[in-house]
């Protein structure tokens, strides 16, 4: 899973990554020993499912592209691969099932490949287990590789020959972390207030919806164990259905009381160089060089957002009417006119509402039907936008909503056109100043405290170590400073934002 692995690009970094790997080794697999190697740049992961059983039988369930990674750890992969073709395919899988039975292998394994831009392909490693990501192998096999690994242990020979193994259609798996993309994927602990996974089965569009897990709303989310709770499937007859099937899957699945990776993934699902199948291991480090602070969306998505918002104001505000006017019996009107604000744009909107829903009318005379039976207090809406389906994580704010869909995490305001010029003429709250503390970006263990009271430090240099969820994350200068006070010491326990020192 990625642990202890360190990437060195000088001889600064050789010898921290070195102990840094050795600890991770110990504390994971309690072997510290450690194998150096040469990193090849601009790599696609893809690894091959194989099946064995006791008579001399070997077959592979075809590929999965596993390139979407961060830290060494996978984050999405699907089946089959975008960039394989059939020559390149069955080579790679004639040589798993060769190497599984040089070795006398029995039960399902997984030969994992590095795979140039030439399609050259290169031995990684086998994995003489299920995979975390053998759903998708099975979406598009239909193989119930549990089921067969138990077969073949009770000394069953495999009950399909290679020829039977086709590619159904696409799969898709998002590894639901409990780390914050927010704060650079850092862990995070606590406790679920709020887990409600997709359903799975059939979808209406005809997909799959499928979710692997073993945590449940309630329980705590420690920093002792890896960061993974669940991990949700999705299948369509072709890449783009599977892929439309995980924006709706992932914007449905309910989390709350930890950070989580489930923006990050939906920003992932969006993002056209993922589209296009142009991927390699380096995505994420490429395309999200800076972190990730949230999706943007485009245009179209807003102004259907701000057709949601209009009509479910409207909704809310119908209720609060109800409830303010049950004393006296006199029920002021709702308006029509309104503007809908949200990501740094405003949009004018008169609503024409009905008993089945209401139309949206903007301000260039374009209008969007909105159907939905939500109500206020339901934290997921489920709309009909401009007939497309569209589903908003809801929370409430002052004039207006907290809306996260498809890895934007939005405030957006719905005023009266009087409000909203009256809203221009408030000051903005300045956030409090922090620089010249370090924070504790996680909750966490300290590991290591790299300097003292009164040191000079130098942009970049490591300060101290901490640990959470068995990775060491070393936390370093950001600029030139000297180091007023410590306050805490290895072996403290933080929790997120404790303050470990202070600068002059």
């Amino acid at each position: 899973g990625g642990k202890g692995m360190r990437i060195a690009w000088n001889e600064g970094e050789v010898a921290e990554g070195f102990q840094s790997s050795k600890n991770e080794a110990a504390a994971s697999f309690g072997d510290d020993r450690i194998f150096i190697e040469k990193f090849v740049t601009q790599p696609r992961h893809i690894e091959i499912q194989v099946l064995a059983d006791k008579h001399g039988n070997c077959v592979y369930l075809h590929e999965r592209e596993c390139s979407i990674q961060r830290r060494n750890q996978k984050v999405i992969e699907e089946a089959p691969s975008p960039f394989l073709d059939e020559a390149t395919r069955k080579a790679m899988g004639e040589q798993a099932c060769a190497l599984a039975k040089a070795v006398g292998y029995t039960s399902a394994g997984t030969v994992e490949f590095i795979v140039d831009g030439n399609r050259n392909f290169y031995f990684l490693e086998m994995n003489t287990r299920l995979q975390v990501e053998h759903p998708v192998t099975e979406l598009i096999t239909g193989v119930d590789l549990v089921e067969q690994m138990i077969r073949v242990a009770d000394g069953q020979p495999l009950p399909f020959k290679q020829e039977d193994l086709k590619i159904h259609g696409w799969a898709m798996e998002s590894r639901l972390y409990a780390e914050d993309p927010y704060r650079n994927f850092l862990p995070s602990i606590g406790r679920l207030t709020r887990y409600r996974p997709p359903v799975e089965g059939r979808t209406e569009r005809g997909g799959v919806v499928r979710n692997d897990t073993g945590v449940y709303e309630g329980g705590e989310i420690s920093m002792f164990y890896d960061p993974m709770i669940a991990k949700l499937c999705t299948w369509g007859p072709t890449r783009a259905d599977a892929i439309e099937e995980m924006r709706l899957a992932l914007d449905t699945f309910e989390v709350e009381g930890i950070g989580h990776n489930l923006p990050f993934c939906s920003a992932v699902m969006d993002h056209p160089r993922f589209a296009s199948g142009n991927i390699t291991t380096a995505f994420i480090a490429e395309e999200y060089e800076g972190g990730f602070t949230g999706a943007t969306l485009d245009s179209s998505l807003l102004r259907r957002v701000a057709a949601a918002a209009a009509a479910m104001n409207r909704v809310a505000e119908i209720r609060r009417t109800r409830i303010s006017g049950t004393m006296d019996n006199h029920t002021r009107r709702v308006g029509d006119e309104w503007v809908v604000t949200l990501q740094g744009e405003s949009w004018p909107v008169t609503i024409k509402a009905d008993p089945a829903g209401s139309t949206v009318v903007f301000e260039d005379g374009t209008d969007l039907r909105v159907e939905s039976d939500w109500t206020p207090g339901q934290p997921l809406a489920r709309l009909t936008v401009g007939g497309e389906p569209l589903v908003i994580k809801v929370g409430k704010v002052p004039m207006g909503f907290r809306m996260r869909l498809r890895g934007a995490d939005l405030k957006v305001h719905v005023q009266s056109p009087r409000q909203k010029a009256l809203a221009g003429l408030m000051l903005e709250k300045a956030p409090p100043d922090t620089s010249k503390f370090l924070l504790c970006p996680m909750p966490g263990l300290v590991v290591k405290i790299a300097v003292e009271e009164g040191e000079e430090v130098q942009e970049g240099q490591a300060l101290a170590t901490v640990e959470a969820m068995k990775m060491e994350n070393i936390l370093k200068a950001e600029r030139k400073g000297v180091v007023k006070t410590i306050k805490a010491s290895a072996g403290a326990s933080l929790k997120v934002d404790d303050v470990i020192m202070e600068f002059e």
